[in-house]
């Protein structure tokens, strides 16, 4: 019966609950043998393809266009009618496996994730997981819908954010205070949209059984080889270690700029007052010439992202009502990648493009193993090819490679590179402890005043060396930016990793 699969879940694809039962139960009530395991396991793979991609498509579509209402109510209606008994089904399908005995080859990790997978399943939690599912496309709505009238134009926030390149300070200054105060006007919603998250995810984790959701989220990532506070060791050395060494750039900055004192909008500026980095004009020639670049490093990773761009599976360009941010999605069924971000023409966007491409060549090349189950990975790897490849790239930015600058321009993009690594390491930390700060006090989390409190001592602590005068409240509130915090609590530390 598997052979009556669609062979493409398309734009837009949906299937009532029933249609999709009775692959599950086929599955389901098979025996399960030695002889029959592989058949079994090619079986779900097939199932798990199929279901996923549906639901990746669904979602992608309210992203792309967050005031979409048809594409939302389309995912929401598969995320309480479809997808809550696709993983009721899949944890029964993962309970059969286990209750087997039988090892497939190559399986050790994903029978480890399926145990803890099967312990913290409880069936009353499904519908927890969809309205935070909603809530998180509430968040992208919110922050999608912001834009700024400037110069009598509409602009959305990361188009006005190219102008803190610029070498005027006194225009960086009404810009940054536009778009942050623009952000300010969100505050009371986002406030109230992060209580109702972290009451269900308090919830959710009292029904699994866990003392905190600290400890749900941790096996649910999987980190099976590391503990909070190994975590927070990793923290403590970069507050001593990379903390005075990021002061070090701020003074050199401070110095090369004629400052007194570095301000918020003084910190994306070329410290050498030389013109920003224009690598392009459009957004198909960012897609061109990093196809000129991956054609240097690799021909097979060459292969793949040319599968995306022929294939229009590079959604590239800022627009208004679009989500913010960037990500890389698997289509597993069609075994192609989906990568998504905001370019308005500045050089962060073509490492935001390597970044997620790497994301992607590591999809394509998990889809070479034979069952669904064995293309997850713990989340500690998650991050690895893609904060590689933004390195991996690095030499090939010249236009005598197919790049985008002269010589001077890719050794400027390289500088600032790793100037941004050292200061990522702390950024990175403050993001990270806030999370351990919310979990291990989540009664006095629930007033966003004390999340304000906490963010800002630990920026205090890991981002030293600007002056916030006169701005506290936008320091205070920098938690409400950084989408990880309300839509995937805990996963931060991995781009540290």
């Amino acid at each position: 019966m598997f052979d009556s699969l669609p062979q493409q879940a398309q734009d837009g694809f949906q299937w009532a609950w029933d249609d999709y039962q009775p692959y599950f139960d086929n599955l389901l009530n098979r025996p399960l043998t030695t002889e029959t395991l592989e058949h079994w396991l090619a079986d779900w793979t097939r199932l798990a393809e199929f279901t996923r991609e549906v639901g990746t498509r669904l979602y992608i579509a309210t992203t792309v266009n967050t005031a979409d209402e048809d594409s939302k109510q389309l995912f929401f209606s598969f995320l309480e009618n479809v997808s809550e008994n696709i993983d009721e089904a899949s944890d029964r399908l993962a309970r059969k496996l286990l209750e087997s005995g039988l090892q497939p080859h190559n399986f050790e990790i994903p029978l480890r994730d399926m145990k803890a997978d099967v312990e913290l399943f409880r069936e009353e939690n499904l519908p927890l997981h969809t309205t935070l599912s909603k809530l998180g496309n509430r968040y992208q709505e919110i922050t999608g819908a912001q834009t700024v009238q400037w110069e009598g134009e509409e602009k959305t926030l990361t188009q006005m954010k190219v102008m803190l390149l610029d070498g005027d300070r006194e225009k960086r200054e009404q810009v940054w205070r536009a778009v942050y105060s623009r952000q300010m006007q969100d505050r009371e919603q986002l406030n109230d949209l992060w209580k109702d998250m972290l009451q269900i995810r308090l919830k959710v984790a009292e029904n699994a059984g866990k003392s905190s959701f600290r400890d749900y989220q941790w096996m649910a990532f999987g980190r099976h080889d590391y503990t909070p506070q190994d975590d927070q060791r990793f923290l403590q050395s970069i507050s001593e270690v990379v903390v005075p060494a990021m002061l070090r750039r701020a003074e050199k900055r401070k110095a090369a700029l004629g400052l007194d004192t570095l301000r918020p909008w003084d910190m994306d500026i070329d410290p050498t007052g030389t013109e920003p980095l224009k690598p392009f004009d459009n957004v198909q020639t960012m897609i061109d010439t990093t196809a000129n670049i991956f054609a240097q490093i690799d021909p097979e990773l060459s292969s793949y992202y040319n599968i995306m761009k022929d294939n229009n599976l590079l959604d590239l360009d800022n627009r208004k009502g679009k989500a913010p941010g960037g990500y890389c999605t698997s289509l597993p069924q069609a075994k192609q990648s989906f990568i998504f971000m905001n370019s308005v023409g500045v050089h962060d966007n073509i490492q935001t493009l390597l970044h997620e491409a790497g994301h992607a060549f590591h999809n394509f090349e998990a889809q070479k193993l034979p069952y669904a189950q064995q293309r997850g990975y713990p989340t500690e790897f998650a991050e690895v090819a893609s904060m590689s490849m933004e390195l991996l790239a690095a030499p090939y930015f010249e236009t005598e490679n197919g790049g985008f600058y002269d010589e001077v321009g890719a050794a400027r993009a390289r500088i600032e590179h790793l100037d941004g690594i050292i200061r990522f390491f702390p950024y990175m930390a403050v993001v990270d402890a806030f999370q351990h700060q919310v979990y291990e006090n989540p009664q006095a989390a629930m007033n966003p005043d004390n999340c304000d409190a906490w963010w800002e001592e630990l920026w205090d602590q890991f981002m030293p060396g600007v002056n916030w005068a006169g701005i506290e409240d936008i320091k205070r509130t920098g938690w409400h930016r950084k989408l990880h915090i309300f839509l995937i609590p805990f996963y931060y530390i991995e781009y540290g990793l």
